[in-house]
């Protein structure tokens, strides 16, 4: 009897390590891994589908159980490679010792694996067709799942296979219209379509890939008004000494050489240029700025936190030409600018400043500043496409201004500028790029780099943009396009199991 109760009690345990037979778990961990050339600054962006083309084949006869495993094997490695960066931030630049920081980073690594694991799972538990299982369920899976989560406890749609292709592959042609999760769906479908290796289904993804390419060539927004000029200030003050009291002065310095210097009608600064409250500001420095700004002839935006009574913001204020205004950040980052619950020592162990940011209120209207229309986000808020098109179509140019200082000389700099030509798409829109130390950049509204600065260097970036008018149907309507097509694909493909079934 005892040893009846000992192998029951090994058996779920069993069954569990069958999920991950080991040399297709090191392949797919691989393929995840190297997946990550797919993206900025490699831009290889044919490569995450290829390797996930290559993890469908390697289900080929295995159960939901193993499609897990080698699911989840892709997603650890996809996101070990790609958000490598998380390292660099709370080691490195937060001082968080070295092996609580390397823990941390792979348990948030672990955490996003079960997304693309789970949408594989699925497709191969339920009864499909191989065909209708790799064209029409795992895509619309997929992108179900990659909503979920850009959704799930505040979101982190970062390293979507969407990304990649912007802005080079014919793909994205598709985020105009159905945005980055729709880019993300016809992805997967291409991987699916190259997994089955059949000429007709290969043929059918070329097809989807011309209409991507057709796609580019519409104008879905149009030119208004004539080109600014604008000039966007990359200070490079190092993370480690930006909010050191003794260091000030010497920001201040480096920001007012910069601005004065700038002869453009919009200066932009980057998401706290000032690490001191609006309020503590040198008044003279303040108005030696907006001085300036008005001899242009126009308006400079300066990432500034501002408070209220006992409440403090992540903004961006104006001073110029035009009646002050002010954004405050809305989508706040977790541990970053807000404390979680139980978490309070997560900040103190990271020694953040300001970490306990208040959010500002949705919907904020468009600054009228230099004679356009802007709408300003900051930082992290651009990873968010869904939540930016609120301002469309009165803005006539988006602005992000960024801090990736924290994120030293890794891969999220790059990462942050492809993820804002994905958003230069969607919303048909320009998109001026103020980061303290990189990488500032002017991008137009088909989300190429018209003219940037490189990382890690101090200088301002001079240029021009031009407004623009319109609405793309991304703009229009968001995401709900790509999550309905999402549902009817999977409506579909139940339908074609049952008539298989039948038969």
């Amino acid at each position: 009897m005892v040893r009846d109760t000992v192998r029951r009690s090994r058996a779920p345990a069993l069954t569990f390590i069958q999920c991950f037979p080991w040399r297709p778990v090191a392949l797919a961990l691989g393929l995840g891994a190297v997946s990550v050339f797919g993206f900025a600054p490699y831009d290889l962006f044919p490569l995450p589908i290829l390797a996930l083309a290559l993890v469908i084949r390697l289900l080929r006869g295995r159960s939901a159980c193993e499609a897990f495993g080698l699911g989840y094997a892709f997603g650890l490695g996809w996101f070990l490679a790609g958000v490598s960066w998380v390292y660099v931030s709370m080691h490195a630049i937060g001082g968080m010792p070295a092996p609580i920081a390397a823990l941390a980073v792979i348990l948030f690594a672990a955490y996003l694996a079960l997304f693309p694991a789970l949408a594989l799972a699925l497709a191969v538990r339920w009864s499909l067709p191989e065909a209708v299982r790799w064209l029409l369920a795992a895509p619309a899976l997929w992108l179900l799942m990659d909503w979920l989560r850009g959704t799930l406890f505040t979101g982190f749609p970062w390293q979507a296979i969407g990304y990649a292709q912007v802005p080079w592959s014919p793909l994205a042609g598709f985020a105009p219209v159905l945005g980055l999760l729709g880019v993300t769906g016809v992805a997967v479908f291409t991987a699916g379509a190259l997994a089955l290796a059949r000429g007709r289904f290969v043929a059918l993804a070329a097809g989807v890939w011309f209409a991507g390419w057709a796609l580019l060539q519409v104008p879905w927004t149009r030119p208004v008004g004539e080109p600014v000029t604008v000039s966007l200030i990359q200070g490079n003050i190092e993370q480690s000494l930006k909010f050191r009291p003794e260091r000030l002065m010497e920001s201040l310095a480096t920001y007012r050489r910069l601005s004065l210097d700038s002869p453009s009608r919009l200066i932009v600064l980057p998401e706290t240029a000032l690490p001191i409250f609006l309020d503590t500001a040198p008044l003279d420095y303040l108005t030696e700025l907006a001085a300036h700004a008005r001899a242009n002839g126009g308006d400079l935006l300066l990432g500034v936190p501002e408070r209220e009574g006992d409440r403090y913001y992540n903004s961006v204020v104006s001073l110029g030409t035009a009646a002050p205004q002010v954004y405050r950040k809305v989508h706040l980052v977790p541990f970053g600018e807000f404390v979680p619950p139980g978490f309070r020592w997560f900040i103190e162990l990271m020694h953040i400043p300001l970490g306990d940011f208040a959010r500002g209120q949705p919907d904020q209207p468009p600054m009228q500043v230099a004679g356009q229309r802007v709408a300003v986000n900051i930082c992290y808020e651009d990873v968010f496409g869904a939540e930016l098109i609120h301002a469309l179509p009165a803005a006539t140019l988006m602005v992000n201004v960024s801090n990736d200082a924290w994120f030293g000389d890794s891969l999220a700099p790059w990462q942050h500028l492809q993820i804002s030509q994905m958003r230069a798409l969607e919303t048909g829109r320009w998109w001026l790029r103020a980061n303290n130390t990189g990488i500032t950049a002017i991008l137009d509204a088909r989300g190429r780099v018209v003219a940037r600065l490189d990382p890690f260097t101090t200088g301002a970036l001079h240029g021009q943009a031009q407004g623009y008018a319109g609405m793309t149907p991304y703009a229009r309507f968001g995401d709900w396009p790509a999550l309905g097509l999402a549902l009817i694909l999977l409506v579909v493909a139940a339908g074609s199991g049952r008539v298989a079934r039948r038969g």
